[in-house]
């Protein structure tokens, strides 16, 4: 019995040692095989469609008992575009155009208190960058800010004059890409908007423009709710 016992441990141990020694020798023959990860992303241009509703904003400003307005710059349907230039996964460069067709009803001093409510056109033309917070998902949130100009033309229907202008802009927005497939993602984007000193002076309310006669400004603000789509060009 002990002999069976001693015959068998030496069998194994034998076979052991072989299959050992053969996959030993194996692995010294075949090359060793090294594994590249690289990263699927390559830069690339997308262009964005915007449709946004812009929400109203209040404009006054006091200089003297002739010298004044008080009013709003109403709402309504916003509409445009961008260029973006992906620079990395989660950077990106974009230049892009807004416009705005609403009114302005105004209460002003011009030879004796006034009112009036004027046409207006808002065309911002702004360059900014885009931060993006990757979820490993179809779903991209970003968020961003731009600088520019904002081109503003003013039309006073009850005396008929215009006026124009461009003033500097600047803007902050967030928002979210929900790709439907790899070239085509739906955009949900809220921001803000802003003119520095577009409202008052020779161009919206001046007696060389729509006749009101203000020597005095005020920013304006405009908040937007909307979103659009996001097509992808190139790899």
């Amino acid at each position: 019995m002990k002999i069976k016992t001693l015959l068998l441990l030496a069998a194994i141990l034998t076979v052991g040692y072989g299959y050992s020694s053969a996959a030993d020798t194996k692995s010294k023959q075949e090359p060793q095989r090294v594994m590249m990860i690289q990263s699927s992303f390559e830069p690339h241009l997308r262009i964005n469609g915007y449709t946004f509703y812009a929400f109203d904003d209040q404009v006054d400003s006091y200089y003297s008992n002739s010298d004044y307005f008080k009013g709003k710059i109403k709402g309504g349907f916003q509409w445009g575009g961008g260029l973006e230039y992906m620079l990395a996964p989660v950077q990106s460069i974009e230049i892009s155009y807004l416009r705005l067709d609403t009114e302005a009803p105004m209460n002003y001093y011009n030879n004796g208190p006034q009112y009036s409510i004027f046409d207006v056109a808002t065309n911002y033309i702004l360059v900014g960058g885009n931060r993006y917070f990757p979820t490993g998902s179809a779903i991209e949130p970003y968020a961003g800010a731009q600088l520019g100009v904002a081109i503003f033309n003013i039309h006073n229907p009850d005396t008929g004059k215009s006026g124009n202008a461009t003033k500097f802009a600047w803007g902050l927005k967030a928002g979210l890409n929900i790709w439907a497939s790899e070239m085509v993602g739906l955009k949900i984007q809220t921001g803000l908007n802003s003119a520095v000193q577009a409202a008052g002076g020779s161009f919206w309310f001046g007696g060389g423009g729509s006749g009101a006669g203000i020597s005095t400004y005020s920013t304006f603000y405009q908040f937007y709710i909307g979103g659009g789509l996001a097509l992808k060009i190139g790899n």
